[in-house]
């Protein structure tokens, strides 16, 4: 069973364990936080504006800590969810590495929080605690009756683990709300992009597969059929029928054989494993109908993920130049800044590319995604057309 992730889930998936771990505490802490932070601006206030100074001072100075506070309590509740939210439960909190996109809303959460909702934190915190509290320190109460000095405690030990369950139910409320106001549909962004990339990992052992299969079966039987109907050839009268009908299938052999080596190569190339992008660009360049230019300007080899993505688009693009953009003309650039990958795939041909149209653009922009980049398109009527592929180096974020 893997760990819970939030404290929502370590309470709905085992009340009775609950108790026996360390979430009761986190949302204590969590709880108290944000209280704490709440009394404290509360209390500054008040100092403020009981201070012996002018009346103009004490209103500047009490709304210039609200004002500060309310700053301060954005970041502060990022901080504060991991403790109740372990984000993907590899041990990072996720105030540690979610930023939000919108700082109005960052900001209007903040004086909420401050303003009203802290308050409901340490009420819930303190009444919680506070019951079994009294009743364990009934015996230290001087009207408590000798049944009650006896009662009040066995009551209030009874009574103390369940304080947990409130504190634990309003902290995943609590959490819940934050996480939605302060990463809309984060969570839910990050899975569906590990889940694209683990799929393209899947792909792509498949197809080293198929491969290897390819190479190492169907390419040497063909191969050993060549040569066993060329020797084949040499043994028959020349000119006889049989001659030519065996003629006929080694040359169409030899047609199988160089199909078979294109469609290995198209499905992992050996160059690209071997002598990395650059010579692997060089490759597809040579086999272009189109004259292609390259210019790569490169620091080494690239982790491998990104030189098959990069491969894969540079053949793509450059199979949609020759078929659709009438171009006579194409170049490829390749260069590294600030640990991304930029690849430009220019044409001089008519422009207008959409993908819409079924070109491959589409496919290339879910490939290009999957590992964390991007595309962009510039193609307008009667060209030129620029594709760039952005890649990072290190591949998805997480």
């Amino acid at each position: 069973m893997t760990t819970p992730r939030t404290v929502l889930e370590a309470l709905t998936r085992s009340p009775l364990g609950f108790l026996r771990t360390a979430w009761p505490w986190r949302a204590l802490g969590y709880l108290l936080s944000g209280g704490g932070f709440a009394t404290g601006v509360y209390l500054g206030v008040a100092g403020l504006l009981t201070a012996p100074v002018g009346t103009f001072a004490r209103v500047l100075c009490a709304g210039a800590l609200v004002v500060f506070a309310v700053a301060l309590a954005g970041p502060l509740e990022r901080r504060r969810l991991a403790l109740v939210d372990r984000g993907d439960g590899d041990g990072r909190g996720s105030g540690d590495r979610r930023r939000p996109r919108h700082s109005t809303r960052t900001a209007g959460y903040g004086a909420v929080s401050v303003l009203a909702v802290g308050w409901m934190d340490l009420a819930v915190a303190l009444v919680s605690l506070g019951i079994p509290g009294f009743l364990l320190l009934t015996p230290f109460q001087p009207t408590a009756l000798p049944w009650q000095t006896v009662a009040g405690p066995v009551a209030g030990a009874l009574l103390l683990p369940v304080a947990a369950y409130p504190i634990g139910a309003w902290a995943a409320v609590r959490a819940a709300v934050g996480r939605a106001v302060l990463f809309p549909k984060d969570r839910e962004l990050r899975e569906v992009v590990r889940s694209r990339a683990r799929l393209v990992d899947a792909f792509e052992t498949e197809r080293r597969r198929i491969e290897r299969d390819l190479h190492d079966g169907a390419q040497q039987r063909l191969v050993a059929l060549t040569m066993k109907l060329g020797l084949a050839t040499l043994d028959l009268p020349p000119g006889s029928a049989a001659a030519r009908q065996v003629g006929e299938a080694h040359a169409l052999a030899k047609e199988a054989l160089t199909e078979l080596r294109e469609l290995i190569r198209g499905i992992h190339p050996q160059i690209l494993t071997e002598r990395g992008l650059p010579a692997a660009a060089r490759d597809i360049a040579g086999r272009c109908p189109i004259p292609t230019d390259l210019d790569l300007d490169l620091p080494g080899r690239l982790p491998a993920a990104v030189e098959q993505t990069a491969y894969y688009v540079t053949a793509e693009a450059l199979t949609n130049i020759g078929r659709h953009s009438g171009a006579d003309r194409c170049r490829v650039s390749a260069r590294c800044h600030d640990g991304v990958l930029r690849l430009d795939i220019e044409d001089n041909g008519s422009g207008d590319a959409d993908p819409a149209r079924g070109t491959g653009l589409v496919g290339l922009a879910d490939r290009i995604a999957a590992v964390g980049g991007r595309m962009l398109l510039s193609s307008p009527p009667g060209g030129p057309t620029l594709l760039r592929a952005e890649i990072p180096c290190a591949g998805p974020s997480s």
